[in-house]
Formats: structure tokens, C-alpha cells, sequence
């Protein structure tokens, strides 16, 4: 199994927020950013980059949860399980990269699971300058 996530060449991004929009619109069927499984980050006043889970090695996010809502997919997506998931934001806490949400309308975590229903991210796909690319995850 080959973890992957969503990696993002920041010398590429313009902080257009359409890959924010896109994830939003695809995954909760609106435009509301805080629902959108990646993020802009701006580690330094000169430096735009996004945000999405990196899967982890050893996620702490599956160990802390007290309803086993999260696991591992076949494909080393991190997926959140929608019936198991109390919205205790546990897993939240313990990201490293602040790649889990939640969305206040359902009250259960999201997480990015590589847009697993199409051939590519859409968050990928819509780059209009192409700074986001789907790499393995580091050892």
C-alpha cells in the first residue's frame, strides 16, 4: 500500500483558493471553505502553500479516537466514518498539519481522502497554475 497526499509546490502558488473552492463545492456541495478538505496555509508573510493530510507513518489522529471513526484505507487514504464519528474533535487536536476538519453542519470530522471516486484530486485537476500534485508519502 502507497500512502499518497496532496503535495503543493509553494514557489507555484498564487493563493487563488480555488483549490479551497473546488473540495468545498465537490465534496459538501458548497462553497463554504471551512468545509473543504484543503487548505491555505501561510507559514511566512512571503510564502503561500496548502494544506492537506500528509499520511502519516504512525497517525496519531487514528490512535486517538475514542470511536475508531478513522482508519486507514487499502489505498493509505485516511478515511472518516461518518456513523462512528461523534464530532469530538480528538483527531483534530492531534494533526500536526491541521488536515482535519469539522464541519459544523454535521458535526463529524472531514478529511482529504484523494477525491477517491474520481481519476485525480479535483483540488489537482482545477490548479490553475499547477502547483498541486498528488506524491508518496515520505518514510
Amino acid at each position: 500500500m502507497e500512502r499518497r497526499y496532496i503535495a503543493c509546490d509553494d514557489s507555484l502558488c498564487a493563493g487563488c483558493e480555488l483549490c479551497e473552492f473546488v473540495c468545498a463545492a465537490g465534496k459538501a456541495g458548497s462553497f463554504d471553505l471551512e468545509v473543504s478538505r484543503i487548505h491555505l496555509a501561510r507559514p511566512e508573510t512571503a510564502v503561500i502553500a496548502t494544506v492537506a493530510c500528509h499520511a502519516c507513518d504512525d497517525p496519531k489522529c487514528i490512535e486517538v479516537c475514542p470511536r475508531d471513526a478513522l482508519s486507514l484505507a487499502g489505498d493509505g487514504t485516511l478515511m472518516a466514518d461518518k456513523v462512528r464519528c461523534s464530532g469530538c474533535g480528538w483527531c483534530i487536536e492531534q494533526c500536526e498539519y491541521g488536515a482535519i476538519v469539522l464541519d459544523r453542519r454535521t458535526k463529524m470530522a472531514v478529511v482529504c481522502d484523494l477525491c477517491r471516486e474520481l481519476p485525480e484530486p479535483r483540488c489537482v485537476r482545477f490548479c490553475p497554475k499547477g502547483a498541486l500534485s498528488v506524491k508518496p508519502a515520505e518514510r
